[in-house]
């Protein structure tokens, strides 16, 4: 199936043409019937003569129906432009070619009209024209009458042709269907219908709402009226939600993929049409079938920045229009080029953002989106519509940092350079730590997760107790290191006897260095200013291996030539290791 908006002014006989060549009636209310204008969106299809199904969505024609036309239009990829012989060219006929071009319709065909009327060949000439300035370029044109039936076989064989140059659908494209009608049936309750352009849909699939929270369930799928277990891009389906109230969505509302799009009020994006700087301060932008109010700030000659009324899924690339509702004015097209824009608080920030736009072409492109953002996460990418590709097909500088981090990798060098630098400079101001906490280098590099400081740390820098610091263990600080080769000259040869409080402060251990020291292994604490060497427990447990088992705690201490200020936290140790073990009457033996 591939799908075609009508496009033209009111009452040039679009609806006629579509009941003429479906034998389908796309009016769908009874007032659209009596006054014999269209006022909403309409739909029909029809089987050509290759065999191929086109499915039309018949938009109106009157100026005060413009929404209408545009929710129609916005999410299909080809056009049938209609002109009546016997009026020609008209102000809606404008309105809609710039609509088209400016969504960047780039297929169609010219249908000129009540042929059975008056020459079709000024209007043929006139419209085509008009088109070939366009995105549409040069169309083929066929004279019709709606009417007597002229000209029909030869527009079906046109539409075959066309059908045949459209783009293959991306069917495993994340799936953004665009409502453009939601209604309730008995027994079956909220149906939406929309253009489904790319993906595909299943009976069961979990789908996300834009803008709410919760999932909702496909119940039901409809194409071309018949039921069916999936539906794959490009189709007209219709939804059956299922436990979906009818109030919770309705025209310009989406469903998506989870999690594969991202919920935006704010983008850059790229103006053709009228200049930036004549822009007014608000317009309404239409993308989809969505009709959302914006504000308008200037950044260059022809970009400019949109604060949107209310979050819409958008992604890079995607194209759009901004209209003035007031005049009745199409603005211009855009292309979405930055969905998620960086703030602009300081002065001269607006320049530079118009230089930066300058160079993008709203083409998804990972190298330069790591380069602006420098550090982001894979699925943040996606969901902008940037692919990120895995496994072989990656490139080496692409691929994650850390979890699902990606890095610019000329910034990833810098990070681990200035990662270095803070902790030689922590370790300067702090040299009795025994490095700098992780948590803290977090913060000093403005790094959104710990995990990336520890896949920045390389040797010789290591990761200990949640400190970055040198890769020695035994590692000291030169007035640490002296004092601790102090205590080894002095109590070397009485391995058990610990210096007195007095005695550590005259050899340049306070609580900061004898915390320094044990931390760094060169000395063993057993209590508050009770340290000894750290080859004391193997050499303890030798010495009481020879002593006849169970021992008491006076043999032990005497044994090891110590005090009792000594015996009783280095016994006690001994305990908590399993090097001895206590029995009920106090005494003691060595575990072997």
């Amino acid at each position: 199936m591939f799908v075609v908006a009508t496009a033209g002014h009111v009452d040039h006989g679009k609806s006629t043409l579509v009941r003429a060549l479906t034998g389908m009636e796309p009016d769908r209310w009874a007032e659209e019937r009596r006054r014999g204008m269209t006022i909403d969106l309409g739909f029909a299809w029809t089987t050509l003569p290759s065999g191929a199904t086109v499915a039309f969505v018949d938009v109106p024609g009157h100026e005060r129906f413009v929404p209408n036309m545009l929710a129609g239009v916005g999410p299909v990829p080809a056009a049938l432009i209609v002109v009546a012989a016997d009026e020609g060219w008209m102000p809606q006929s404008a309105e809609h070619l710039a609509a088209l071009d400016a969504l960047g319709v780039a297929y169609g065909l010219l249908a000129v009209t009540r042929a059975d009327l008056a020459d079709p060949g000024p209007a043929t000439a006139r419209a085509r024209a008009e088109i070939a300035a366009t995105s549409l370029g040069a169309v083929p044109a066929v004279a019709v009458s709606g009417l007597t039936g002229a000209g029909l076989p030869e527009l079906r064989a046109a539409l075959d042709r066309l059908a045949a140059q459209l783009p293959a659908p991306v069917v495993d494209d994340p799936v953004r269907l665009w409502v453009d009608r939601s209604f309730t049936v008995r027994g079956s309750g909220t149906v939406v219908t929309g253009t489904l352009g790319g993906g595909r849909l299943r009976v069961g699939d979990e789908l996300e709402l834009a803008g709410a929270d919760e999932p909702v369930r496909v119940r039901g799928l409809h194409c071309l009226g018949e039921a069916r277990p999936e539906a794959a891009a490009v189709a007209r389906v219709a939804v059956n939600l299922r436990g979906t109230p009818r109030d919770r969505l309705g025209r310009g509302d989406a469903l998506l993929t989870p999690g594969r799009f991202h919920h935006t009020d704010l983008v850059d994006v790229r103006l053709t049409g009228d200049p930036a700087g004549d822009l007014p301060a608000t317009l309404t932008l239409h993308v989809g079938s969505a009709a959302v109010p914006v504000r308008v700030r200037p950044l260059g000659p022809d970009t400019v920045r949109l604060r949107l009324a209310r979050p819409l899924p958008l992604l890079v690339g995607d194209r759009a229009l901004l209209r003035d509702p007031g005049r009745h004015h199409v603005s211009g097209g855009v292309r979405v080029l930055d969905v998620a824009p960086p703030p602009l608080g300081r002065r001269g920030a607006a320049a530079a953002r118009s230089q930066v736009l300058a160079e993008l072409d709203g083409r998804p492109d990972l190298a330069g989106e790591l380069r602006r953002r420098r550090l982001i996460r894979a699925g943040a990418l996606i969901r902008m519509g940037v692919p990120v590709p895995t496994g072989r097909d990656s490139p080496a500088w692409a691929a994650s940092v850390a979890g699902d981090w990606l890095a610019d990798p000329a910034h990833w060098r810098q990070l681990g350079e200035r990662l270095t630098e803070e902790v030689a400079r922590h370790a300067r101001e702090h040299p009795l730590e025994p490095g700098m906490p992780v948590d803290a280098l977090r913060q000093r590099l403005a790094l959104p997760d710990r995990v990336l400081v520890e896949a920045l740390v390389r040797p010789p820098l290591r990761i200990h107790a949640g400190r970055v610091g040198a890769a020695s263990a035994n590692a000291l600080p030169e007035p640490v290191a002296l004092a601790v080769s102090r205590v080894r000259a002095e109590y070397g040869d009485r391995p058990f006897r610990a210096p007195e409080a007095d005695r550590l402060v005259d050899l340049g251990l306070g609580p900061r260095e004898i915390g320094a020291a044990v931390r760094a292994g060169a000395l063993l604490r057993l209590a508050d200013n009770v340290v000894l060497l750290p080859d004391a427990l193997d050499d303890a447990v030798r010495v009481l291996a020879g002593l006849p088992q169970p021992f008491t705690l006076s043999a032990a201490r005497q044994a090891l030539d110590t005090t009792r200020r000594v015996a009783v936290p280095l016994l006690e140790l001994l305990d908590r290791r399993g090097a001895t073990r206590r029995l009920p009457d106090d005494a003691r033996i060595v575990v072997t």
